[in-house]
């Protein structure tokens, strides 16, 4: 009868798990750490290559440093840089057609040594492109090859064995941020056009301008300071979205004061109806927070926020109303605390 040999289980529980996981962060959050404080002249360097680039910046890696490498043209390409993704492997095999005179490759290799690579760097001096190498050593091929070397240093891999590329990627995708947010600054890259680059879902709302969402037109309740509360409430249905305030003006039309749908039911709660045919300036708000139709969304989702308003009139450059923002139209974007 054959025996089974014998395997040995070690434990590994829930606590064990934590910890380990724990200390791959650590260890990861280190490594940042040493890269941050290793960087000179170079980095700026290949900032200036990034920034004058006539072409396209084409990020090139293979296997893990390849998936960070699209990660990085992603970064790039939001923030104002124009860049694409090079396959080391594809290239040799018709990709290298979207290489031209002006662009700029970001190459990354923690050993400098990755053989598709290497059968790249004859070519990419052959074309006369600049060459920017992401990599441990210095005395790599790659680096031996390279216009400029940001070098990551010997960095330890994460995990039980330190083999899979972990804390190297983690550096490479720093890195690859550093280069395209500090290059979007130096070319003077504005929150304008990231919104231009950003025009769908959660972000892209917040990059709006307060006029692509206020309310406008017949959907605002405006009223002259001195008419009465009856009077600026009573009139015609507002069609569409209904808001829930009346903006009060002075006889030059300009935003002296609000008074909201609560105020009128605290009114009522109080059991004041005689107060419905007093003018409405006696009890209005006075000097409204209010917002510029220019301003971004965030800024007026920060306004309401911080001083936990429901209503937010937007007025032009006389100071008159011109539109309003309620809490309803961007509850998505507020804050937690402000919704409980």
């Amino acid at each position: 009868m054959s025996t089974q040999p014998q395997i040995e289980v070690f434990p590994f529980d829930e606590f064990e798990q934590l910890r380990e996981a724990g200390e791959i962060i650590r260890q990861e959050a280190q490594a940042l750490l040493e890269v941050s404080r290793s960087l000179d002249g170079a980095f700026s360097t290949a900032v200036g290559q990034i920034v004058d680039c006539a072409g396209a910046v084409v990020v090139t890696g293979m296997g893990k440093a390849g998936l960070i490498g699209r990660k990085i043209v992603a970064t790039l390409q939001s923030t104002g840089t124009r860049s694409m993704f090079l396959h080391p492997a594809e290239a040799v095999h018709g990709d290298l057609g979207c290489l031209r005179t002006g662009d700029v490759v970001l190459a990354l290799s923690n050993s400098g040594e990755t053989e598709e690579l290497c059968r790249l760097l004859p070519i990419i001096r052959r074309f006369g492109i600049a060459l920017i190498a992401v990599t441990a050593r210095e005395s790599s091929t790659l680096a031996a090859a390279a216009d400029v070397v940001i070098r990551l240093g010997q960095l330890a891999e994460a995990g039980q064995f330190g083999l899979a590329p972990t804390t190297s990627t983690t550096a490479m995708l720093a890195l690859g941020d550093a280069l395209a947010l500090v290059a979007s600054r130096a070319r003077g890259f504005t929150r304008t056009e990231f919104a231009t680059f950003h025009p769908a879902g959660m972000l892209g709302r917040q990059l709006q301008a307060v006029g692509d969402v206020m309310r406008q037109g017949e959907q605002l309740r405006i009223a002259c300071e001195t008419a009465t509360i009856r009077e600026a409430f009573v009139g015609r249905t507002q069609p569409g979205r209904r808001t829930g305030a009346v903006m009060l003006v002075d006889a030059e039309g300009r935003l002296s004061g609000l008074y909201t749908d609560s105020d009128l039911v605290r009114l009522l709660e109080t059991r004041r109806e005689s107060h419905l045919d007093r003018p409405i300036s006696e009890v209005m708000t006075l000097a409204p927070k209010c917002i510029a139709a220019t301003a971004p969304l965030a800024e007026a989702v920060a306004l309401l926020s911080q001083h936990r308003i429901s209503e937010l009139p937007v007025i032009d450059g006389l100071h008159r109303p011109v539109g309003l923002i309620d809490i309803t139209d961007v509850i998505a974007l507020m804050p937690d605390e402000r919704l409980e």
